[in-house]
Formats: C-alpha cells, sequence, structure tokens
C-alpha cells in the first residue's frame, strides 16, 4: 500500500473526504454489504433493502461518482458491482475498531457495582 505524503495536500484530502462521506451513510454500507458477493441490479437491491428504487438509484450514484462502484446497463435494467475492493478493506477495519471499543466498554460496564 502506498503511502501518503504528509502533509496532506489540500486537493487530495478533498478526494478523500469526499470517499469518506460517500461511505458514510448508512445505506450506502448496506448496499455495498449486498454487492459484496457480486452484481446485482437496481431493482434486486431495492427489494432487498426495502427501499425506493429511486432512493437506491440515487445511492448508487453517489457511490459511483466516487469510484467505488461501476455500473452497466442490460436492457431495461441496471446492474451495479463494486470495482474498489478497498472499501471492504476499510469497512472491515472499521467494525473491528467498534467490536474492539464495544467489548472494552461492555466489560467496564459489567465491572460497576449495582
Amino acid at each position: 500500500m502506498q503511502s501518503l505524503p504528509h502533509p496532506i495536500p489540500d486537493d487530495l484530502a478533498e478526494l478523500i473526504a469526499r470517499r469518506f462521506r460517500a461511505i458514510g451513510e448508512p445505506m450506502r454500507v448496506r448496499i455495498l454489504d449486498l454487492l459484496r458477493d457480486g452484481e446485482l441490479s437496481v431493482n434486486v437491491l431495492a427489494e432487498q433493502l426495502g427501499a425506493g428504487q429511486q432512493n437506491v438509484s440515487k445511492h448508487l450514484s453517489v457511490l459511483a461518482e466516487t469510484g467505488i462502484v461501476a455500473r452497466r446497463k442490460e436492457g431495461n435494467h441496471v446492474y451495479y458491482r463494486v470495482v474498489d475492493e478497498g472499501v471492504f478493506a476499510l469497512c472491515e477495519q472499521v467494525c473491528g475498531s467498534l467490536q474492539s471499543q464495544l467489548s472494552t466498554l461492555a466489560a467496564l460496564v459489567g465491572g460497576l457495582p449495582t
């Protein structure tokens, strides 16, 4: 993995922040999780998420604009797939950190007198 320049140039900082904003929305995290196993249509994603097709399409557009997912059209259907697999590593790292924090908190709360 390539290291970032230090200090980070303003333009690069904006690109990084834009990527974090793109995945910093719960619906988009859920979409990425569904796409983890492969390509899905907007209709299938909307059905599995219990959300409207227009809403899901809006979120997919944000993910596509930042280069996280790609789309392809086949007939009347649009299919999406993850093209930046690094997003999963980032999610795993955040989840691992959250699990660690929750375990520490549970141990602290469990040790409190009642």
